[in-house]
């Protein structure tokens, strides 16, 4: 198994504030855009998001919520165990807000269509944008593309990117991690 790391702890902090200048770009003060974060992973780097836009615009009143889409997904009954959903955190109504979705990585599309689906629970988005801190290119089942990227990868189906949050693993880092094919 061979690891590479593609981004750790500074490198992280400055691609969140080069994020947070483009949404500022096109949100400006945030009155008419909400950011939702998707369970599990996406919501650690939402909170980091939301945070650094907050102390760049300490006047504006930035929504963020937290959008679980367990049930959504088109595999969830093809998993051996009992699945689990968590809990959503959205408090506000979406109908006619601009949405920018967050995730940590970007793979298939399938999370993202997925939470596309449990969004209109909220009510119709005027518009929807994906901001994703790892976009794994060529990857995609979906025709689904990010319009903010934090860091772009290519990588081969077996591969894995993991994101590791200082907040439950005690460090930020992203690596990419290859198994031998033998």
């Amino acid at each position: 198994m061979q690891k590479r790391t593609l981004l750790d702890g500074q490198k992280i902090q400055i691609t969140i504030k080069r994020l947070c200048r483009q949404l500022i770009e096109n949100h400006d003060d945030f009155k008419d855009t909400v950011l939702i974060g998707i369970q599990p992973r996406g919501i650690y780097f939402a909170d980091r998001i939301r945070t650094e836009l907050q102390e760049i615009l300490p006047e504006a009143r930035i929504l963020k919520g937290n959008l679980d889409i367990t049930f959504f997904r088109d595999d969830f009954r093809r998993k051996d165990s009992i699945v689990t959903a968590s809990s959503n955190s959205i408090d506000f109504i979406i109908e006619d807000k601009k949405v920018v979705l967050i995730d940590d990585v970007l793979w298939t599309g399938r999370t993202i269509r997925a939470a596309m689906d449990a969004l209109l629970a909220y009510g119709r988005p005027r518009k929807v944008e994906l901001l994703v801190l790892i976009d794994r290119r060529f990857s995609r089942q979906l025709p689904i593309e990010p319009d903010y990227i934090g860091h772009r990868v290519d990588t081969l189906n077996h591969q894995q990117v993991r994101v590791s949050w200082n907040e439950t693993d005690q460090e930020d880092k992203i690596v990419l991690i290859s198994e031998s094919t033998k």
